[in-house]
């Protein structure tokens, strides 16, 4: 039987719509990618091993996993959405995104994100730790070097809140887990959303976050790729991007393209992907309790 055609005053068109989790997952990361945030690939840059349409099916990859992680628990949905993405783009794009939006999802949609994180963080089990290891073993991202407790080449720990303990001074991505997601559901989502009322779209929005958090949080990549006096110096030009003005202004966007240009040379490996991996994060809070609102452009 053939679908019904909906007229345009169709009871259907003043419903609201939810995005599914897979979906808010899904978009959050494409629209992460496409905003042209300095340093980063986006659909303006590409680097030599690494496109914006590998992200694109990146983005498109992780959905499913994201959409039963309920059922799965959450290391289940990291190793698939990661098996998932690798069967289809041949390096690391989204590990670190992946890792941050998998315990988001697994937050029931009636249940705060603030506390339901909490609880989620909490019941995490070995075997959860083990497919996470598992995950990162098989995105093989660039730059992780080798510690003496607990490495990911190692045998994975029961307690994988343990693990992200020990790496949280220096890597973001594992300090969210260990602080509750404190950055990304209390200052990064708030700041978003702050941007949106005062009428930025959401591309410059996103921009601005991402040079406000690299002025104050050095990237965690950039300092396992290039040290922490890289990383220092990167904090301190996006600072003076800050202090340039706000989007619309013109010596504001010259600094922008200033610091674009510095984080490019060197071969690319001053890509602020820690950075990125936040505001995706932050980006799917956002949708899925309808916070960010469209047009998206």
């Amino acid at each position: 039987m053939a679908a019904p055609i909906l007229s345009p005053n169709s009871e259907l068109k003043t419903q609201n719509l939810h995005l599914s989790l897979g979906q808010c997952a899904t978009l959050a990361c494409l629209l992460e990618a496409t905003a042209p945030k300095v340093g980063n690939v986006h659909r303006g840059a590409d680097f030599d091993q690494l496109t914006f349409a590998d992200f694109v099916v990146s983005a498109v990859a992780i959905g499913p996993a994201m959409d039963r992680v309920g059922e799965t628990g959450v290391g289940a949905a990291v190793l698939t959405a990661i098996a998932a993405t690798q069967s289809l783009v041949k390096t690391n794009t989204n590990l670190g995104m992946v890792l941050l939006i998998a315990p988001l999802a697994a937050v029931p949609r009636a249940e705060p994100l603030e506390s339901g994180i909490v609880r989620v963080l909490q019941s995490l089990t070995p075997r959860d730790s083990r497919l996470v290891y598992d995950a990162i073993r098989l995105a093989q991202p660039g730059g992780l070097g080798q510690t003496k407790e607990m490495d990911v080449a190692g045998e994975p720990p029961a307690d994988l809140l343990a693990a992200m303990q020990l790496a949280a001074d220096r890597d973001l991505v594992a300090k969210q887990f260990v602080t509750n997601y404190e950055l990304v559901l209390g200052e990064i989502l708030p700041s978003l959303i702050r941007g949106q009322a005062q009428g930025w779209e959401l591309q410059d929005n996103l921009i601005r976050e991402h040079v406000r958090l690299l002025s104050e949080y050095p990237d965690s990549l950039i300092v396992r790729k290039c040290g922490p006096e890289i990383a220092a110096k990167t904090c301190a030009y996006a600072a003076q991007v800050l202090n340039a003005g706000q989007p619309g202004d013109d010596h504001y966007h010259e600094a922008l393209a200033d610091l674009d240009f510095w984080l490019r040379s060197d071969g690319n490996k001053r890509n602020p992907g820690t950075t990125a991996d936040l505001l995706a994060a932050a980006l799917f809070a956002g949708l899925r309790d309808e916070l960010l609102k469209p047009p998206y452009r």
